[in-house]
């Protein structure tokens, strides 16, 4: 049965991934930083790995652009759980097809492992990425010419809905595509867990 967590900010909803996993002291996660390479944001992956640690988790960094295969391959087969934190996420996409790491957590997120999907790690999950444009530069990506995301989820995640970082950017996605596409709006304060087919926001 799939497992996922997807949040905008993980540090405001740390809670729930109690309800989702009640066991986590002693587990290892995998936390992937990779989207955030090129947006600056050393603090956030410090201040995300501690509080994973003050949880009772293990974390174990893996930065998938500069990792080699067996390893990408070893930590997430190893791994407890799964983290993709946020960033931009057409860089993200562009180092996981890559390296092979879109098909590697594809497989993990069908045996049962739960993925814990932040903003840039939220909206890979979905059919496609061509929609968060307005919110990502999809320049940071040369590289990157198929936008297809790791298709877990049949909707389109729109992180940040009316925030003060990139709320503006999440309504102009809804503006444009909620006729078109099944959008899935999450504020900085909510999460929605998936659990095979059903759904629970909190």
């Amino acid at each position: 049965m799939k497992k996922l967590l997807l949040v905008s900010l993980f540090q405001n909803v740390t809670h729930i991934l109690k309800k989702a996993e009640p066991k986590l002291k002693g587990k290892t996660i995998a936390y992937i930083p990779t989207a955030a390479l090129v947006e600056n944001s050393g603090d956030m992956i410090q201040a995300e790995m501690l509080t994973l640690s003050n949880m009772g988790l293990i974390p174990v960094k893996l930065e998938i652009s500069s990792a080699p295969y067996e390893v990408i391959d070893r930590t997430l087969s190893e791994s407890d759980f799964l983290f993709v934190s946020g960033g931009n996420t057409f860089f993200l996409l562009q180092e996981m097809k890559r390296t092979g790491t879109d098909k590697l957590l594809i497989r993990e997120v069908e045996k049962g492992k739960l993925y814990i999907g932040e903003s840039a790690g939220a909206i890979i999950t979905s059919p496609d990425i061509g929609y968060s444009a307005a919110m990502d530069a999809p320049e940071a990506a040369p590289r990157l010419t198929d936008h297809s995301g790791l298709d877990l989820v049949p909707f389109y995640v729109v992180p940040h809905y009316k925030g003060s970082f990139l709320g503006k950017e999440a309504q102009n996605i809804e503006e444009e595509f909620s006729h078109s596409l099944n959008l899935k709006l999450l504020t900085d304060h909510q999460a929605l867990l998936i659990e095979g087919e059903r759904e629970t926001l909190f």
